[in-house]
């Protein structure tokens, strides 16, 4: 691993927006973005579309280590997920999809697979990384590690809007259960469970504007590694 090149790891539970903090940060940086969430999402729909059972560890990982991901900006600038040859991004946003992906990340074999490709996005000049992982387990050795959270009620009002403003119908009170469930789940998994690493800097959005946040997170870096 290329552990010269400097990363920023953004962990955080589902709907803390730090899939938005990051991109916007690693913009303002003109570093590299990985969506960690995005791998896992897409290894789950590759398995829906085989017909693999998600309940069986060695067949999803095997269906992880065959599966083609790229990510790529469309004629808008706007970034797409390309899952073996297939633009997947809006089946990706999908709630089946986080419910997939939140299953599958359980399973030892296909994070190994994961990992691999994971730490090939450390490229300079620089990474941001956004997961739940990603500080404790796939970028340990990084000095700048974020924890972004927010309240379970803004996290859903926030999902529920942005799937909304996507077209996307879906019911508010069914998302906070949602989300409630997968918190559950992720923390308590035994295989990288969702939580801060242990020098991640906590910082609760609930309440605060999405500019202020990223000027937060920006701030943590030396100016060195803020100028472009």
């Amino acid at each position: 691993m290329a552990t010269s090149v400097p990363v920023l790891t953004i962990d955080g539970p589902s709907g803390s927006g730090k899939g938005t903090i990051s991109r916007a940060v690693a913009e303002r940086l003109g570093w590299h973005y990985l969506d960690s969430g995005a791998l896992y999402r897409a290894v789950g729909l590759a398995s829906a579309w085989e017909g693999v059972d998600l309940s069986d560890p060695d067949a999803v990982a095997a269906c992880a280590a065959r599966t083609d991901i790229r990510f790529e900006n469309d004629e808008a600038g706007e970034p797409r997920v390309i899952v073996n040859g297939k633009d997947a991004t809006h089946q990706l946003r999908m709630e089946t999809a986080g419910a997939a992906a939140s299953a599958i990340a359980a399973y030892p074999a296909v994070r190994a697979v994961l990992l691999k490709l994971q730490h090939r996005f450390r490229r300079l000049p620089g990474l941001v990384a956004d997961g739940r992982d990603m500080g404790t387990v796939v970028f340990p050795d990084s000095p700048f590690k974020v924890f972004l959270t927010a309240s379970a009620g803004e996290r859903a009002r926030r999902r529920h809007k942005q799937l909304k403003d996507k077209g996307v119908s879906v019911n508010l009170d069914s998302l906070l259960h949602e989300i409630a469930a997968r918190d559950e789940r992720d923390a308590g998994r035994a295989v990288a469970p969702l939580k801060p690493a242990e020098n991640a800097v906590v910082l609760d959005s609930t309440g605060m504007p999405i500019t202020e946040v990223i000027e937060r997170v920006l701030a943590l870096l030396p100016e060195s590694l803020r100028r472009r």
